[in-house]
């Protein structure tokens, strides 16, 4: 195909907005600034981003990820621009690009797993065709920012993996669980994860059990949810018996404590696996105990825009944000409590 891409006509040169950093810290050292344009590789399309989701790796990387062990924190090649999912316009292709077109209107999770290398968090984008998806074309741009990464978090963790990349906090390959007539929890059934999980999970034919503060309820209940708990008042371990899969979108050392709640034979699957120490019981319960780091599916989220278009999954929005005020929104993150996802706006 033609290169459609244009300094002139599509704004490949010069400085647009973005939010970046310059140093390692909280939301303070995000700023938002002029950086230079992003430049087209052969295989990538150009964006204008009209919405960016704020995800937990954007907060984790802000903060240089503190929670990893020494050896695996990154080193910063500031300034770095932050964010992952976006939704907008495509201004430009390049060169090996046939499937996208000037104008369409697309939504990404841009190069996950990478490093500072995203840059979601910017009026244009570049981003590796095999990314990218056409946005459904029911929904506005800031509802189809707020679907990719948690989206397709819940959707490889549960239905398929699409991808061989290791995880490296496990040795072997995510195991999936079929999902028709079990008996699944989700934790924190209301945050950005948790509120995919409990419509895939219900999709795939599966009885939900949904965690979260009581202010959540009738949310979980309308995505899906059979049953509630509300966690301020019982505690889920105390009160579940014979579970066929727990999906702790929590994680953590805590995810420890669902270990009782489960059928032998079952799954735990924890979001965030760092820090769990239960294995050795899992084994003596014959529990398995699976996680995978989500990966950037273009063709993955083409299937799941035809489920966003017919209502079969919602996505459900916290709160919004201009990009100038990029560090509010990472400190209403930090607050927690957060309803389903905080998403900026761009243009």
């Amino acid at each position: 195909m033609k290169d459609q891409t244009n300094p002139t006509d599509h704004k490949t040169s010069g400085v647009m907005k973005a939010v970046r950093l310059h140093e390692f810290g909280g939301p303070e050292v995000l700023r938002y600034e002029d950086a230079p344009m992003p430049e087209l590789k052969d295989g990538e399309v150009l964006v204008k981003v009209h919405a960016s989701a704020v995800n937990p790796p954007d907060w984790y990387l802000r903060d240089g990820y503190r929670s990893l062990p020494p050896e695996w924190q990154p080193e910063g090649d500031f300034p770095m621009i932050l964010g992952t999912d976006i939704s907008g316009v495509v201004q430009a292709v390049s060169n090996g690009v046939n499937n996208f077109k000037v104008g369409d209107e697309v939504y990404s999770m841009v190069r996950f797993f990478s490093i500072g290398e995203s840059k979601g968090y910017a009026e244009y984008v570049s981003v590796p065709a095999e990314h990218l998806a056409i946005k459904p074309g029911k929904i506005d741009h800031v509802h189809a920012a707020g679907a990719p990464m948690s989206l397709l978090t819940a959707w490889q963790f549960l239905v398929e993996v699409g991808h061989d990349h290791p995880n490296p906090l496990q040795p072997h390959p995510h195991i999936l669980v079929p999902l028709q007539g079990k008996t699944v929890l989700v934790n924190g059934a209301a945050g950005g994860v948790g509120h995919f999980a409990v419509q895939v999970a219900k999709l795939q034919g599966a009885t939900v059990i949904g965690v979260a503060s009581g202010k959540h309820e009738a949310l979980v209940r309308d995505l899906g949810a059979d049953e509630f708990i509300d966690y301020t008042k019982t505690a889920a371990e105390d009160v579940v018996r014979n579970l066929d899969l727990v999906v702790d979108t929590v994680g953590g050392a805590s995810t420890e404590r669902f270990l009782k709640t489960m059928k032998r034979g079952g799954a735990l699957f924890p979001v965030y696996p760092l820090g769990f120490e239960g294995g050795a019981e899992a084994e003596k319960l014959g529990i398995t105990v699976s996680s995978l780091q989500v990966r950037s599916s273009g063709a993955q989220l083409a299937l799941l825009a035809k489920l966003l278009d017919e209502g079969s999954i919602q996505v459900v929005i916290d709160s919004t944000f201009p990009l100038s005020a990029t560090r509010e929104a990472h400190e209403r993150a930090a607050k927690g409590h957060i309803q389903g996802k905080i998403v900026l706006t761009v243009a």
